[in-house]
């Protein structure tokens, strides 16, 4: 298996592999590894007794892994930090492909299994931490429901878990979205553009973030159907109670900012998501949840402002150490 050096610098590494889903269709994911630079110079340290830990990263829809300080974050915490760019996404974007496109999020589950095996080979064979943001989220609490045994902690950056404003929504969706996605599953629904969200985070616009357009693009890729519908039937399952017996941590803005038009309230708060929704949803994943609300988070809670993200960071720690990790 050969690393390269990732885009995101020296410290980090990156490996393109390819897995066939359950319907045989080979599909490209990239693996990236954080292996962060020795201070001093010295000695190889000597191998931990303690068998090692390793935390994986979703990323959301149409979106890439780039937050260098969240690895940072779990190197501290004492864990070898991972992240998956899934396919049609980031780093796996291929000529042609449709970006951010899948019919079924389940077609995600080999990309991520191989990613595992990956990181077992790495030198951490336990069950892994794993980590989602947004539609990342949803794919990383629906695959942990699938892999009993196979996740030892959960961790929800915002997750979409539910359509704005209730599960009526998501039916009245379902039944709109459903004959288009059965016939023409890549046709593009028209939606109004809505950039807000990476206006406060890329450093291009207001935020503070080196966001890589070709990998995240302002608007968003295109919405299909055939990918609508999937992310409806996965709120649907959520819906019906996941069963988790494993802890599971959801960090969430306090407020939400979702209208069509621009307002000073979207850099204090989420503008993709219905926050609320989210937050009742959440206590169907598991038998073990926590749920925390975080003063002027945007969407990704790890990409707010500073005093924000320390909030976020801290809080995190704190659940690590209540559920058997160190922080």
């Amino acid at each position: 298996m050969e690393w390269q050096r990732d885009i995101l610098g020296a410290e980090f590494e990156s490996h393109a592999f390819t897995a066939a889903g359950q319907d045989g269709v080979e599909r490209t994911a990239t693996l990236v590894r954080f292996r962060p630079a020795r201070q001093e110079p010295g000695p190889e340290p000597r191998p931990s007794p303690v068998q090692r830990r390793a935390v994986l990263f979703l990323h959301g829809w149409s979106d890439y892994f780039f937050n260098v300080d969240l690895a940072r974050f779990w190197s501290s915490a004492g864990y070898d930090f991972y992240a998956l760019d899934m396919h049609n996404h980031g780093r796996s974007l291929r000529p042609g492909s449709p970006g951010g496109y899948v019919a079924d999020l389940a077609d995600y589950d080999a990309e991520i299994e191989a990613a595992s095996g990956l990181i077992s080979q790495q030198g951490a064979p336990g069950p892994l931490t794993l980590m989602g943001h947004s539609t990342g989220g949803l794919v990383a609490a629906l695959w942990a429901s699938r892999h009993p045994g196979a996740v030892s902690q959960l961790i929800l950056n915002s997750p979409w878990l539910e359509m704005h404003g209730s599960s009526l929504v998501r039916r009245a969706a379902s039944g709109m979205v459903g004959p288009v996605a059965r016939l023409r599953p890549e046709a593009v629904l028209r939606l109004p553009p809505r950039g807000f969200y990476w206006r406060t985070i890329s450093s291009s616009a207001d935020g503070e973030w080196p966001v890589d357009d070709q990998y995240r693009p302002p608007m968003a890729f295109p919405v299909r159907a055939g990918w609508l519908s999937a992310v409806l039937a996965g709120h649907a399952k959520v819906a019906r109670g996941l069963n988790l017996e494993v802890p599971v941590l959801v960090l969430l803005s306090r407020g939400s900012a979702t209208g069509l038009f621009w307002s000073e309230e979207m850099r204090r708060t989420d503008a993709v998501l219905d926050v609320n929704i989210i937050a009742a949803r959440a206590l169907t994943l598991g038998r073990t949840v926590t749920v925390e609300r975080i003063d002027g988070a945007l969407h990704d809670v790890f990409l707010s402002p500073a005093e924000v993200r320390a909030d976020a960071y801290a809080r995190l720690a704190r659940w690590l150490r209540a559920y058997g990790g160190t922080a």
